[in-house]
């Protein structure tokens, strides 16, 4: 069923009057920074707050965070030498805590959006590029564990976007076919990677043009 505002209209009726030709989306996979998540980045708080060189915070996030991500490394370890380079005066522990809230805002029209289309019936999941640290805090601290009924991590999967595999291990997971769910994401690259495994995917630029997408394209808002 489609739902408009709150309100369902028969999904079959749309889809003939906007001569939809693929079939009716069945799941939904969203993106997280940079869609539901927009707060101000880390790298700038650190650079505001603690004056860190920007060449120390790049060589520890392109080298081992990455190891992170895919939970082949403990953050909380593989930061901890690089606090003195970083300027950071705490612990690991603590220098989390500060990275996560943030980064802590959460863009609430599309929340409910999200509990609109799940409450119509739709699977909704986020698929994520988080170490375990932060996909825990989004679990707990950002509600994200009541408005999906799965989060895919990248340190859970032992794969990140947008390697085709990583969308692979959410389809087989989900047991729908490809052309019967939707992926969203703000990130031109992951777009290329859903839509090489089969996924309609969709590019996130701003909300209006969002529900837009979902309205015309999709009927499903």
């Amino acid at each position: 069923m489609a739902v408009i505002c709150g309100r369902r209209k028969g999904h079959d009726a749309i889809l003939a009057a906007m001569n939809l030709t693929h079939p009716a989306i069945k799941a939904i996979i969203f993106d997280a920074d940079g869609m539901l998540v927009n707060g101000e980045k880390f790298s700038i708080a650190l650079k505001r707050d603690y004056n860190v060189d920007p060449a120390q915070e790049k060589e520890f996030f392109n080298t081992v965070f990455q190891d992170c991500l895919v939970g082949k490394a403990d953050l909380k370890e593989a930061v901890t030498p690089y606090l003195k380079g970083l300027g950071w005066p705490g612990t690991a522990e603590e220098l989390l805590d500060y990275w996560f809230t943030t980064e802590h805002h959460l863009d609430e029209p599309l929340m409910e959006c999200i509990r609109t289309l799940r409450q119509s019936g739709l699977k909704v999941v986020l698929a994520t590029n988080q170490e375990k640290y932060r996909t825990q805090y989004m679990l707990e601290h950002m509600g994200f564990d009541t408005v999906f009924e799965k989060i895919y991590s990248s340190a859970h999967l032992g794969l990140k976007k947008p390697d085709v595999a990583f969308f692979d291990k959410i389809v087989a997971d989900m047991g729908f076919s490809k052309k019967e769910m939707l992926f969203w994401d703000d990130d031109q690259i992951n777009i290329k990677g859903a839509l090489k495994s089969g996924l309609h995917a969709e590019l996130y630029t701003e909300y209006e043009a969002f529900l837009k997408t979902m309205r015309q394209t999709y009927a499903l808002l």
